[in-house]
């Protein structure tokens, strides 16, 4: 639908490396094949494919973390993923990525992200600005123009990843607070939700949520009752999924008013969710709760932001004007600083005429 791709649109819940350019990944992926590191022809098909399985989504990941352990390649691929989430008129992202540490290249958690800055500094396709607002001289124009030009606000997450112990998830934190200036404005709980304990990470978390950082938590990926209910109890800014929420934690995660990261294509794909029509973005939408449309991954499930829109409006029977609602409701829950939510508010209201 084209009036969903020239919809302004807030992308809150996107992994760096699960967005890499289908481009990118083969061209990668060959010179590991070159190098003998993988058999090249064992990753082309599943690469090139639209429709993965479930275990083809797993090999992909595998992949991937294969590819993104150097800092020019993340520099690159942070590059190019903005650049992609520009060009489909998303006008404010929020980038999240767990701080690597390769020692046999000298790769820590600090000059991961710093690689990571580079990419949003060498965009040259799009305007950018990812600066906090104390640090920003343009910021009242930041997000300006969108309706000429392709620009986009960007803001970074740091993810912690379920394996880590406590003292590592500390560390994360620690290196968000250092890069606020950097535009880093969150810490994200994310990784393989059947590893790790909820105490485990609980310091870190708190620490970050007493230091004024904001928490998003993926939750709900799998059926752990005591683990969801620990998380809501917690009061996290967001939650991503919540695919096995029982009739208590939504109860409990209404009254809350926790917004929720909706991701319809990952839940699906993965079979966390069954099929769309009993997803529940309908009763979230229904209760009026704050939701907000997002993409996960989406090189590794083949979508884009505005394909997610158009699954919502096909799959529940949005309205034009209902949509470009939606839309414009992400921004109250955004991460970013209220001068830039101002400017947020005001490009959607130039857009409004052509949706309302």
């Amino acid at each position: 639908m084209e009036w969903i791709t020239s919809l302004p649109k807030i992308e809150l819940h996107a992994h760096l490396n699960g967005s890499i350019r289908e481009s990118t990944l083969l061209e990668l992926a060959r010179v590991l094949g070159e190098k003998g590191v993988i058999v090249f022809a064992d990753f082309e098909d599943v690469i090139r494919k639209n429709d993965r399985s479930l275990a083809e989504v797993f090999k992909l990941f595998d992949l991937i973390h294969m590819i993104t352990t150097d800092h020019k390649t993340v520099t690159r691929i942070t590059r190019e993923v903005v650049e992609d989430f520009a060009l489909e008129n998303v006008v404010y992202l929020e980038l999240r990525t767990t701080p690597k540490r390769n020692d046999s290249i000298g790769m820590s958690k600090r000059s991961y992200m710093e690689a990571v800055i580079q990419g949003l500094r060498s965009i040259s396709e799009v305007d950018i600005d990812f600066l906090a607002a104390s640090d920003s001289n343009t910021l009242h124009n930041a997000c300006d123009g969108i309706r000429r030009k392709k620009k986009i606000c960007v803001r970074l997450l740091l993810s912690i990843d379920r394996r880590e112990t406590t003292e590592s998830a500390m560390e994360t934190v620690k290196l968000a607070l250092e890069m606020r200036n950097a535009g880093v404005v969150g810490i994200d709980l994310s990784g393989n939700p059947l590893v790790g304990e909820w105490s485990t990470f609980l310091p870190a978390l708190q620490f970050a949520k007493d230091s004024d950082l904001y928490i998003t938590l993926h939750c709900g990926e799998v059926p752990n009752p005591k683990e969801i209910q620990a998380m809501l109890d917690f009061k996290p800014h967001r939650i991503g999924h919540a695919c096995f929420l029982k009739d208590e934690d939504w109860e409990k995660l209404k009254s809350f008013r926790i917004p929720v990261e909706i991701c319809l294509s990952s839940n699906i794909i993965t079979k966390s969710i069954s099929s769309i029509e009993i997803h529940h973005f309908a009763d979230l939408y229904d209760a009026k709760h704050p939701l907000i449309l997002c993409t996960d991954d989406f090189g590794v499930f083949s979508t884009s932001l505005s394909n997610e829109y158009s699954l919502a409006v096909a799959s529940f029977g949005l309205s034009k004007r209902e949509t470009f609602t939606l839309a414009k409701s992400a921004i109250d829950a955004t991460f970013a600083e209220d001068e830039v939510k101002q400017q947020l508010r005001l490009i959607f209201d130039s857009a409004s005429p052509e949706y309302v």
